[in-house]
C-alpha cells in the first residue's frame, strides 16, 4: 500500500507558538505556517489577518490542521465548514507551551489520533484523545476497512455496531480467510470476542454482535459488520454480444444465490477472444476490477473439472470459465465450479468462481531467523510465528534453546542437530498433510549460511507454501558489539560476507586473497579452523596492524569478544582454542571514530531539509 504523506496547515496565534510550528514544520515537510504574528514569509510561512477568512478558502484543501493556541478558538474556528468524519480533514489542537496534545476532528478516519500521538512523540507532550476505541486499545472498527484494503458492510448504522463493540458486548469474530489483517485480529483479540473459521460454527444465540471477514455474504439477525477483501477470482465465457444489462442482472443474481459478495470480487477473466466483448468491458469498469484474458495454451494449461468437447472444437480449448478462474487464482480448486445460465434474451454464459491462493487457510512453514544468539533480538514478527506454530524444528548446535521457550503449549519443538535432512522433511510432511503451522529455526539470518536452499527444493517439489522471516546476523551483532559502523565515509563503504576455505570449496572468482585487495570490511564466518590461511591470505593486501576483532558466539549469555591487530589473528584462535562458532572481522572500520557522513551536514539539502528553511530548537 502506497505510504500516504499528508498535506498539512499549522495555525498559530502567539510568539511561543509559532516556535513550535517551526519545530512541527521541520518534521512534516508537506507542511505550510499561517501565523497571526509578524514574520518574514516564505512560500513556507505565511501572516494571516483573519483566521476565519483562512478557513472559508482552504479548509477543504489540506488533509490535516494543526492549532496551536486556545482550545476555544481552533473549534470556533472550524465549526462552520464540519460536514462528515468521512470526509473532513484531521483537526489537532496544541496549546502554545506545548503541553498537551489534543485530537479534536477525524480521529480515525482522517488520522487525527494518530497525528496526535506522532506530534505528542515530537513534542514531549501529553496526548489528548478522547475516542472510546483508542482509550480501551480496541480495534476502530471505521478505519480497518481502509487500512486492509477490505470493503466494509454493515446490517446496521456502523455508528451502532461500534456502540456495541466499544461497550464491550459479546462478539462472535469469523475469518473465513487469510490475510494480514486476519493475523492481526487472532494477534490483538480483546476477551470478549470469540474466533471462528466459518458462520456455520457459530451459535448466534450466544452473542450481540458478528464481526466477519470473507467473502460470503451474511443473511443472520444479529447486528452484523462484514469485511470483504478482493479474493475471489470470476471466471467467465459468454455468447458473442451478451446485452450488458442482462449479463450484469443475472450475474449479481446468481452470486446472491452463491452467497458471494459482488466486493470479494477480484478480478474478471476469460479467453483472448473476449477481450472486446462489451458486456464484460462494462461490467469490469463499473465495479472497477481487473479484466485478465488469456490465449488457448495458457488456458489448456489447467485441468479443468468439467471439460468439454463443444468447447474444444469450438474455440480450442476445454474450457474457458473454469481455467480462467483457476489461473486468476492460482489454484487448482473452485469454490463455484462452472455454471451455465441464460438469460431472458436466450443468449448464455458460464462462470467459475475461486479463492485466490493468497487468501487461504492452509498448511505454512516458516523459515525463521532466530538473530545471532540474544531471544530479545529476535523479530517481532519471528517471535510472533513462533509463539503461533505448531511445529518447531531448531538447530540446536546454532541456535539457544531458550528461543524455544516461547513455543506454546502442546507445539512440538525438536532439535534437528542431530537429523538427517530426509528425517527433518518427514516430520514436517507429517504436520504439513495436517494443516498446522511450521516454523524452521535458523540461526542468524537465513540468507547467510543458513543451508536453506536445499530445504527450499524440496518443498518447491512437493508443493508446499512456505515464507522467509529475516533475522538480525552475527556480523551486526559483531557490530553492535564493537561500537562501530563497518561502512565509513572514506575509510570502507563495502562488507564483505564470507568464509575460507575449508572442506567445502569456495568458487575460484572468490578467494579470500583477490577480495582482499578492495580493504572493505571483511566478516568471515565459519573459519575458526583454518586461522593460519585465513591471516596469510589477508596479509597479502591488508597491513597488518589493521583493526580485527574475534567474536565468540556473539549476543549470547557465554559470548567472548576479543580485538587487536591482523598479525594477531592466529594467535587469539589457538591461545582460547576457539574452533566454532567464531566470527572474524578484519578492516579500518572496527572501532574507528573518524569521517563525517554527508547526509546530515548543515550545507547538504534533500527532499526532507528544505534549503534556507529556519530550524528552531523543540522544547526543552
Amino acid at each position: 500500500m502506497k505510504e500516504q504523506i499528508l498535506n498539512i496547515a499549522i495555525v498559530s496565534f502567539t510568539d511561543s507558538g509559532l516556535n513550535i510550528a517551526r519545530v512541527l514544520q521541520n518534521e512534516f515537510y508537506r507542511s505550510k505556517v499561517f501565523t497571526s504574528r509578524e514574520v518574514e514569509e516564505t512560500k513556507d510561512i505565511k501572516k494571516i489577518s483573519s483566521v476565519t477568512d483562512l478557513m472559508t478558502s482552504s479548509f477543504e484543501k489540506y488533509d490535516a490542521w494543526i492549532f496551536i493556541g486556545a482550545l476555544g478558538i481552533c473549534v470556533r474556528s472550524i465549526a462552520p465548514h464540519i460536514i462528515d468524519k468521512k470526509t473532513d480533514p484531521a483537526v489537532v489542537n496544541i496549546d502554545d507551551q506545548g503541553n498537551h496534545v489534543q485530537s479534536v476532528l477525524s480521529g480515525h478516519i482522517g488520522k487525527a489520533n494518530e497525528l496526535t500521538t506522532q506530534i505528542s512523540r515530537i513534542l514531549r507532550a501529553t496526548p489528548v484523545i478522547s475516542t472510546s476505541s483508542d482509550l480501551q486499545n480496541l480495534w476502530s472498527l471505521d478505519t480497518l476497512a481502509e487500512q486492509y484494503g477490505w470493503k466494509a458492510k454493515s446490517s446496521t448504522e456502523l455508528n451502532d455496531i461500534i456502540s456495541l463493540f466499544v461497550n464491550k458486548k459479546s462478539t462472535a469474530l469469523v475469518l473465513k480467510i487469510k490475510d494480514q489483517g486476519t493475523e492481526y485480529f487472532e494477534k490483538t483479540c480483546p476477551d470478549f470476542v470469540t474466533i471462528y473459521y466459518a458462520v456455520e460454527d457459530v451459535d448466534l444465540s450466544k452473542y450481540e454482535l458478528l464481526l466477519y471477514v470473507g467473502y460470503e455474504t451474511q443473511e443472520i439477525e444479529i447486528p452484523n459488520l462484514a469485511f470483504y477483501p478482493k479474493c475471489i477470482s470470476f471466471g467467465s465465457g459468454c455468447s458473442k454480444d451478451i446485452e450488458p444489462e442482462l449479463f450484469e442482472s443475472v450475474l449479481l443474481q446468481e452470486l446472491k444465490k452463491q452467497r458471494i459478495a459482488i466486493e470479494s470480487i477480484y478480478a474478471l477473466g476469460s479467453a483472448d477472444i473476449k477481450a472486446r466483448e462489451q458486456a464484460y468491458l462494462d461490467f469490469v469498469s463499473k465495479y472497477d476490477i481487473p479484466f485478465v484474458t488469456y490465449n488457448g495454451d495458457e488456458l489448456n494449461s489447467v485441468e479443468v473439472a468439467n471439460p468439454s468437447e463443444v468447447v474444444m472444437k469450438k474455440v480450442g480449448v476445454y474450457g474457458v470459465s473454469e481455467a480462467s478462474a483457476s489461473l486468476i487464482a492460482n489454484s487448482n480448486e473452485w469454490l463455484v465450479e462452472k455454471t451455465k445460465v441464460t438469460t431472458e434474451s436466450g443468449k448464455k454464459f458460464t462462470y467459475a468462481l475461486s479463492l485466490v491462493s493468497n487468501f487461504e487457510r492452509k498448511p505454512s512453514i516458516a523459515i525463521v531467523g532466530a538473530g545471532s544468539g540474544d531471544p530479545e533480538l529476535l523479530t517481532l514478527k519471528g517471535r510472533a510465528i513462533l509463539e503461533d506454530a505448531d511445529c518447531i524444528l531448531y538447530a540446536g548446535s546454532l541456535v539457544p534453546e531458550e528461543l524455544t521457550h516461547m513455543a506454546k503449549d502442546g507445539a512440538l519443538v525438536r532439535n534437528s542437530a542431530s537429523m538427517t535432512l530426509e528425517e527433518q522433511i518427514k516430520i514436517i510432511d507429517d504436520y504439513y498433510s495436517q494443516g498446522k503451522k511450521i516454523v524452521r529455526l535458523h540461526s542468524g539470518d537465513p540468507s547467510i549460511y543458513g543451508a536453506i536452499q536445499e530445504q527450499m527444493t524440496i518443498f518447491d517439489a512437493k508443493g508446499y507454501d512456505y515464507y522467509i522471516v529475516p533475522g538480525i546476523s552475527s556480523f551486526q551483532a559483531a557490530a553492535a558489539y564493537l561500537k562501530s559502523e563497518f561502512t565509513i565515509p572514506e575509510v570502507a563503504q563495502t562488507i564483505i560476507l564470507t568464509r575460507g576455505e575449508g572442506n567445502t570449496p569456495t568458487p575460484e572468482h572468490e578467494r579470500i586473497v583477490d577480495m582482499a585487495k578492495l580493504r572493505a570490511t571483511m566478516c568471515i564466518f565459519l573459519s575458526a579452523g583454518i586461522a593460519k590461511k585465513i591471516q596469510g591470505e589477508l596479509l597479502e593486501h591488508y597491513p597488518e596492524d589493521t583493526p580485527l576483532a574475534v567474536l565468540y558466539r556473539v549476543s549470547w549469555k557465554d559470548e567472548q569478544v576479543w580485538t587487536g591487530k591482523l598479525n594477531e589473528l592466529t594467535s587469539i584462535i589457538k591461545e582460547n582454542k576457539l574452533t566454532r562458532t567464531v566470527l572474524i572481522v578484519v578492516g579500518e572500520a572496527v572501532g574507528a571514530r573518524k569521517n563525517r557522513s554527508w547526509l546530515y551536514d548543515d550545507k547538504w539539502y534533500h527532499i526532507f531539509r528544505k534549503k534556507g528553511k529556519v530550524l528552531s530548537e523543540g522544547k526543552s
